[in-house]
């Protein structure tokens, strides 16, 4: 089941398979699954949305999401009224993923799954929300997750700052890029944009984004690239 929906653990090293099952468990175990739509959750869901989910978090051992309560999962793109009656508008937004500071994270189940079917477009919106749980560890959604030193976090300021700058002046003008646009939108956008990249686009991301590809390489202990 594993191997036949998220086929990016196949190309992991030996190393990081163990190590990725164990946590698939843990996480499982840990986080709520709550299905919405009429969706019933599974073991094919519990095992796809969890994959995805530690992939993020294999290369850091014993990395896990402190603040993560529930997984809501949604037949397919949801609106803001489905979502949560604390959000109104005129018009209803249509989403296929959202992650909370509280510590829930909404997907899309037809876009979960066809976003880890496909690990080279570089469009995965389980990875995407899942890098917002990171980037929100800390409570704020700012494009800036933990570090383990301080010299991380000033490196990562320089780099992503400058990399952010470019990547609103090529949104701007329509310019093509291996970062999706919508990473223009704001730091936060900006890194899970990044990380879904890293992921499944790295020798675009390298060769395009080097300082990107880097910053990432360091913060994930991970080197796609090589797989």
């Amino acid at each position: 089941m594993l191997l036949k929906n998220v086929p990016l653990v196949s190309k992991l090293p030996a190393r990081f398979r163990e190590r990725l099952e164990t946590n698939i468990k843990l996480f499982i175990a840990e986080v709520g699954f709550e299905g919405q739509g009429g969706v019933q959750v599974t073991d094919e869901i519990r095992v796809t949305v969890a994959a995805q989910a530690c992939l993020l978090t294999v290369g850091r051992e014993n990395k896990r999401y402190p603040r993560l309560k529930n997984v809501i999962i949604y037949p397919s793109a949801f609106t803001d009224s489905q979502r949560s009656p604390h959000y109104n508008s005129e018009k209803p937004i249509y989403r296929l993923g959202e992650s909370w500071t509280t510590g829930t994270v909404i997907l899309a189940w037809d876009s979960t799954r066809r976003g880890a079917l496909n690990m080279h477009d570089g469009q995965n919106v389980a990875l995407h929300e899942f890098a917002h749980q990171l980037d929100q560890e800390d409570g704020v959604g700012d494009g800036v997750p933990i570090f383990e030193t301080q010299s991380a976090f000033a490196a990562w300021a320089a780099v992503f700052t400058k990399e952010y700058e470019i990547q609103v002046k090529k949104a701007t003008k329509g310019h093509r890029s291996v970062l999706d646009h919508y990473g223009a939108t704001n730091y936060a956008e900006f890194f899970a944009v990044s990380t879904e990249a890293f992921f499944e686009k790295p020798k675009q991301l390298k060769r395009k984004r080097p300082e990107i590809y880097k910053i990432l390489k360091n913060y994930y202990h991970l080197d796609p690239i090589t797989w």
